[in-house]
């Protein structure tokens, strides 16, 4: 969403006779963006959905809080961020008590996933993806896949650009590392 229609959207919401008008304007803008953001964290689109739907009550719910320091659309994607990193540690939880491994699971979700092509590059590529620490993973995927700047990156994981360089560079070596040792 660009910045001025963030602006609008966000001067709508504070307005009581169009909050709603402009909620349904702000889940329409923003629908697409964060579920591929969300998507590529959690993997299935199921879940992705269930975690979009989680981010848009959150973030309903919690609109009088949102004090206009960053866009709307920013703090719309941390939230996104965390309600995916919630289900991931629900997941995780599960998985330790049922002694599975949770990258294991993500990944056999996606293979069942209705909207996988099964493509094995891609599946590969997860894989490689899913081996990386979560910040790597996060930040990988919002450059790689979203094809953010490092300063709106900045602005939504409260990090600075140089460590996101860092982070973004280490992650692309280890995935290049992965995907290199799997074709051997």
């Amino acid at each position: 969403m660009d910045a001025q229609t963030d602006k609008i959207i966000t001067e709508l919401l504070r307005k009581p006779e169009t909050k709603r008008q402009a909620f349904n304007l702000l889940v329409k803008e923003m629908s697409e963006s964060l579920y591929w953001q969300i998507r590529k964290l959690v993997l299935s689109h199921e879940s992705a959905n269930d975690v979009l739907q989680n981010t848009f009550m959150k973030t309903w719910e919690h609109l009088d809080q949102f004090k206009g320091d960053a866009k709307i659309s920013t703090w719309m994607h941390r939230i996104a961020i965390n309600e995916s990193y919630a289900l991931l540690q629900r997941e995780r939880m599960t998985a330790m008590s049922d002694f599975e491994d949770l990258e294991d699971i993500c990944l056999q979700r996606m293979h069942s996933d209705p909207y996988f092509d099964g493509d094995e590059v891609e599946s590969k590529l997860q894989a490689a993806i899913m081996s990386l620490p979560e910040k790597q993973r996060l930040v990988f995927n919002m450059k790689y896949y979203q094809e953010m700047k490092y300063e709106e990156i900045s602005e939504i994981l409260g990090t600075s650009v140089g460590a996101l360089k860092a982070s973004y560079h280490h992650a692309v070596k280890k995935v290049e590392a992965y995907m290199t040792a799997e074709l051997y």
